[in-house]
């Protein structure tokens, strides 16, 4: 998908890829303003405990880099909303920071939808499509999961193209 073209790195986007990708950075930019809750699984996710036998360490790192990580994410998550064509879809050409941005956005949200779809480190990705299909091919969950593959499809094309 992404690929590197004078300096820039490349891809063209359908109207349906535009509308889940706007959805994502949204809903992580919501996740981390409006709904920002160290109770939620999913912030918990994003802001791990840097020192988990020692709350108070924890809370103290928070106070000085917690806003900074925040705003940094909400941003990150900016730089995909900015840079996405408009409703049917198109070209996106991403300089070198850009591209960057757009990583570590789209790790934050596979991250984020990873805790909500109870994906684990060894859960086999296309087994638990599968299983999900065979439940009710028209469920949330197959959606969800296909939207967490596209992500992660996605983020290893920009990396490539990257490191190429």
């Amino acid at each position: 998908m992404f690929r590197r073209q004078s300096g820039r790195y490349v891809a063209t986007f359908a109207a349906d890829e535009v509308r889940v990708l706007r959805k994502v950075a949204s809903e992580v930019v919501g996740l981390l303003t409006d709904g920002f809750d160290h109770s939620d699984p999913v912030v918990c996710r994003l802001f791990p405990e840097v020192y988990p036998d020692d709350p108070g360490g924890t809370a103290e790192f928070r106070r000085y880099t917690e806003g900074d990580l925040k705003t940094a994410k909400i941003d990150q998550a900016g730089a995909i909303l900015a840079a996405l064509p408009g409703e049917a879809g198109g070209e996106v050409r991403l300089d070198a920071e850009a591209a960057e941005a757009w990583l570590r956005a789209l790790n934050d949200a596979r991250l984020a939808m990873g805790v909500r779809l109870e994906i684990k480190d060894g859960t086999d990705l296309g087994e638990e499509l599968d299983d999900a299909v065979a439940e009710d091919p028209t469920s949330s969950r197959v959606f969800q999961l296909s939207v967490y593959a596209y992500l992660g499809y996605l983020q290893e094309s920009l990396l490539n193209a990257l490191i190429d």
